[in-house]
């Protein structure tokens, strides 16, 4: 049985990037690739890619989460908030400089003031020390293609 598309909890079997997490559904059923909806992470080969998965790992990974997602994606994942203990992991996400708010247009996306707090504070993909300023996914595929 495919889990509810409204709410379900799973626990996370895989971090694929700073994005993108597999999540096994309630019955041990497959797990089920999900893109964390509202944020936009570096790619794994891009600066700040590795340190993003690594910490999303680190926060969720073997944990349970909470899933609340209904659309699917073009490359089939499963587009959801994903929540740790109460926590909106795509908020905390962005609030710690590891992902940009999702941009769509003009909209600044539904992380916008954690973006600006991070950038502000210099975390993450916003620090000196990541030696050159941050290049938002989208654009850094359309200069260097995907890193798969």
């Amino acid at each position: 049985a495919r889990p509810s598309a409204s709410g379900w909890s799973g626990v996370v079997t895989y971090v694929v990037d700073g994005d993108t997490i597999k999540v096994r559904p309630p019955g041990g059923d497959k797990p089920v690739s999900i893109r964390i909806h509202g944020i936009d992470a570096p790619e794994i080969c891009q600066a700040g890619g590795a340190a993003s998965r690594e910490a999303l790992m680190r926060k969720i990974g073997g944990q349970r989460v909470m899933v609340h997602g209904r659309h699917h994606d073009d490359y089939g994942r499963l587009l959801a908030k994903v929540s740790f203990k109460g926590e909106d992991t795509g908020r905390w996400m962005v609030s710690q400089g590891l992902a940009w708010s999702y941009r769509h247009r003009a909209h600044a996306g539904p992380y916008a003031v954690e973006q600006r707090q991070a950038r502000a504070a210099g975390l993450g993909i916003f620090s000196a020390a990541q030696g050159a300023p941050a290049v938002y996914p989208a654009q850094f595929r359309k200069q260097h293609g995907s890193c798969h």
